[in-house]
């Protein structure tokens, strides 16, 4: 695996940032101003970030923990270890989906939680089970094929989701042969 440093951490990487007080940035001067107005303090183990502009950032995927309703217009500061970034094209299997009961999915790395054996997953094919996810839950329409309730047919193919490689065609189909 790439060894990523304050050389290289802007370039197509994939982290989530812990929250940080805004007051850092008053005690110390940054080491990099972004052309978008974003500061950047470099240490030994890590970086802080304060911006107003979180997800994606220019060819990376940088996420704030802890902020329930982001506003792109608030600026928050964040700190990464650089052990937190990933390549975005990483082959490595260290994702895994867990999906609140509100339908709300999340994208955990296997190295800072641990839970029990989940299905892991390469960071691209992570989102795009994200992607699907969000759409599982925001339209229903598809689900009253099955004759069932949707909620038990959502949350059937919902786990099937994050605990396969198998296409959403292919669980859908799967599921039609459960409920017959």
């Amino acid at each position: 695996m790439k060894t990523i440093s304050k050389f290289n951490f802007h370039k197509h990487t994939y982290c989530e940032f812990e929250m940080v007080a805004k007051t850092f940035f008053k005690e110390k001067s940054p080491h990099y101003k972004s052309k978008s107005g974003s500061l950047y303090v470099y240490s030994e183990k890590g970086v802080y970030r304060y911006s107003n502009h979180w997800g994606r950032v220019a060819n990376c995927r940088w996420k704030i923990k802890g902020i329930e309703d982001y506003k792109n217009q608030h600026y928050y500061v964040g700190y990464a270890e650089w052990s937190n970034f990933h390549p975005l094209n990483s082959s490595e299997k260290i994702f895994y989906i867990e999906v609140a009961t509100n339908g709300e999915a999340k994208l955990f790395n296997i190295k800072n939680t641990a839970s029990n054996e989940p299905f892991l997953m390469r960071l691209d094919f992570a989102f795009e089970r994200l992607k699907q996810l969000k759409i599982l839950y925001k339209d229903y329409k598809w689900a009253t094929y099955y004759n069932e309730n949707v909620h038990l047919v959502r949350n059937i193919l919902t786990e099937k989701l994050i605990s396969s490689d198998k296409t959403l065609q292919e669980l859908k189909q799967s599921l039609k042969s459960e409920f017959n």
